[in-house]
């Protein structure tokens, strides 16, 4: 029986994405995700922000690299991986990043048109990303 690994965010980026290639020209671009949870505690309202890594391969890497910015919204749908390294001080490091198989854009179209960067265009639908084992799907919502 096979198990599930499923993780779904919507946050702020927090970073823009910085996008490069494995040896073998794969396309793999990370990002910073910032989700905050608003609840009240007695009559108190609370804040609390997670921050997760996003990690995009292929032609999804390619679409987030060009579309996605600081501060813009995003719905990202992927697994949670867990990988470890070896520090500049020799101390083994644990990292837990999200591999996303879909991101969704989800400014306002008047919001993207107002705020896009020089050299970036508005995101349209896109299905067709088929990288090695998975699905990915970049597209932006109708409003």
């Amino acid at each position: 029986m096979a198990g599930l690994n499923k993780i779904l965010l919507i946050g702020n980026v927090g970073t823009d994405p910085q996008m490069r290639y494995t040896p073998n020209g794969n396309a793999v671009t990370d990002f910073r995700l910032a989700v905050t949870r608003r609840y009240t505690s007695g009559e108190e309202r609370q804040e609390e922000t997670e921050w997760f890594t996003v990690v995009a391969w292929n032609r999804l890497a390619e679409q987030v690299n060009q579309y996605l910015v600081k501060g813009r919204r995003a719905y990202v749908e992927g697994r949670l991986r867990t990988r470890s390294f070896v520090g500049n001080d020799g101390q083994t490091r644990f990292v837990n990043e999200v591999t996303a198989n879909q991101v969704l854009f989800l400014d306002r179209r008047a919001d993207i048109e107002e705020g896009v960067p020089a050299g970036r265009e508005e995101p349209r639908s896109s299905r067709d990303a088929e990288p090695a084992d998975e699905v990915n799907d970049v597209e932006e919502l109708p409003w």
